[in-house]
């Protein structure tokens, strides 16, 4: 067990070489629709196996919230054929672990073992697929796990409304993005267990599905198995789906969110930006590096180094299929206002809006995305997490080894001109962020 707990932990640190840069990969369809990659690496004795769902929080109606996310923890009560309550002890006992993740987007589940046990990850996975239990026991049981994880990453987290976008209901007035990503309790309190199974034979199937494969395998054999444990699952017709046009905004909007597990405000700049298969939101990632990656950032040095009138800067994009939410903040320090602070960071977007950065700023912001990409995969499960995201979210499975392409050829002037577009102060959605000992 030992043994196989220290080979689990090497698939975190196998480094790319510089001439392993490129991640080779092979995929195809099988019958029923379910797509797979395949990435071979028999470097260390451990595969890694992610299958992603396209459904998220977006595909949920009016009602009936929370399903997405609900699913990712029902999928682990067990199957026919597993018992309840021991998927992870099965998986542990054989040296393996796993879990799950939702966004508005997909919904994953993921596990790395030994490579001995391939058949048992693809027959659980399968299982999982084919034969889960889902009945009112289920339901009552993760329902309450639901709730108690609501309360610990958000109802009970500093700044959490801002960190799980609970505020892009201030920004998303017809879209779904604008919900929350886990949902409306009372929706799942008064979802009857028809309602739970109606959405997962909607949405779970293998032709709404990818199956990644990663790590110390052979081709063959892998192929042979997943098509014995996948192949035979059926197909269905997938229902259509309608993107939801959410109106440009042209004027700034200013809201007010109360917290009551914090004791300092923020404010927030929030701005709807373009699809994460768009170009351009290559280009505001760039931009948020730029402003409030590291010590050497714009907002860091100004606000938090040099006048000190921050306790801290952040800025962040989501990136998601039909629109990406891009975030700008900060945390005053001692009596700055969140007034003087919006004013400092608009001074530094509009030297981005009208200015060239320099050439020793855009290396310095090509050579961070190269450390991202080779620290994204440099383990079985990163690639695994990476293929599966880009073949679905991406529509372009080859986007892992283009990545680094597009970000070298992004232009100083391409910064300027999507700053000068997205970061408008008409777009923007202001988030004055208090204590709720300040609610009059």
């Amino acid at each position: 067990m030992r043994k196989n707990i220290i080979t689990l932990v090497t698939v975190l640190f196998v480094g790319l070489s510089a001439n392993a840069q490129k991640v080779e990969f092979e995929e195809y369809d099988l019958s029923n629709g379910l797509h797979v990659i395949l990435h071979q690496d028999n470097s260390a004795p451990v595969i890694a196996l992610e299958v992603l769902y396209n459904v998220g929080s977006k595909d949920e109606v009016d009602g009936k919230t929370g399903m997405a996310h609900f699913y990712e923890h029902l999928l682990f009560t067990g199957t026919q054929n597993i018992p309840r309550g021991k998927w992870s002890e099965i998986q542990s006992s054989r040296g393996g672990s796993g879990n799950a993740t939702t966004n508005w987007d997909r919904t994953n589940y993921y596990e790395t073992f030994p490579s001995n046990e391939l058949k048992l990850a693809l027959w659980m996975e399968s299982e999982r697929l084919l034969h889960p239990i889902v009945d009112q026991k289920a339901v009552d049981t993760q329902n309450e796990v639901v709730k108690e994880e609501k309360r610990q990453r958000m109802d009970n987290a500093p700044y959490g409304k801002i960190q799980y976008g609970m505020v892009y209901k201030h920004l998303f007035d017809k879209h779904n993005y604008g919900r929350p990503l886990i949902g409306f309790i009372k929706d799942l309190d008064n979802a009857k267990l028809e309602e739970f199974k109606a959405f997962y034979d909607k949405w779970y199937m293998p032709n709404n599905a990818v199956l990644v494969l990663a790590g110390d395998f052979q081709k063959k054999e892998a192929k042979s198995l997943i098509k014995s444990y996948f192949g035979t699952i059926p197909s269905r017709t997938l229902p259509k789906r309608v993107k939801i046009i959410e109106p440009e905004r042209t004027k700034e909007k200013r809201v007010t969110e109360y917290d009551s597990n914090i004791q300092l405000p923020a404010v927030v700049l929030m701005h709807k930006t373009p699809s994460m298969r768009d170009r351009e939101a290559k280009v505001l990632d760039v931009i948020s590096t730029i402003l409030s990656d590291g010590k050497s950032s714009r907002l860091q040095k100004k606000l938090v180094e040099n006048k000190k009138k921050a306790l801290a800067v952040f800025s962040f994009g989501r990136a998601m299929v039909d629109y990406s939410v891009y975030t700008i903040g900060a945390i005053p320090l001692g009596k700055n206002s969140l007034d003087d602070l919006i004013k400092e960071m608009d001074e530094e977007i509009l030297k981005l809006q009208t200015e060239l950065i320099s050439d020793e700023d855009l290396q310095k912001v090509r050579n961070k995305f190269e450390n991202r990409f080779v620290s994204s995969n440099s383990s079985v499960q990163g690639i695994a997490s990476s293929l599966a995201s880009n073949y679905m979210l991406m529509g372009d499975t080859h986007r892992i080894n283009n990545e680094l392409e597009i970000i070298n050829s992004i232009t100083k002037e391409e910064i300027r001109a999507v700053a000068k577009k997205y970061l408008a102060k008409s777009r923007r959605v202001v988030i004055d962020y208090l204590p709720t000992s300040k609610k009059k």
